[in-house]
């Protein structure tokens, strides 16, 4: 994707995330392997603290359990729901 792109300056505004940031998340978790529980717990991590978005334990354990289990689709509407559900 172009980093140019208008969307990215839109996504920008909206979440207060540089695109520079969600550009460097995307590359390092290119290859990661998401079921492995360490890995996808430090991405968990790093988007939160990105979002600016406290998760509790249980909702990461929940998150980690869903993705390392396969259990939901790995994209970003799905990732953002789990995050958001209270």
């Amino acid at each position: 994707m172009d980093p140019k792109h208008p969307l990215f300056d839109q996504i920008e505004k909206k979440t207060n995330v540089k695109k520079e940031d969600i550009f460097a998340l995307a590359q390092s978790v290119a290859n990661a392997d998401f079921r492995d529980e360490k890995t996808v717990r430090d991405i968990v991590s790093r988007v939160a603290k990105l979002a600016n978005v406290e998760v509790s334990k249980e909702k990461e354990d929940k998150i980690v359990n869903a993705v390392t289990k396969n259990n939901m689709p790995l994209n970003i509407s799905s990732l953002a729901n789990m995050f958001t559900q209270k």
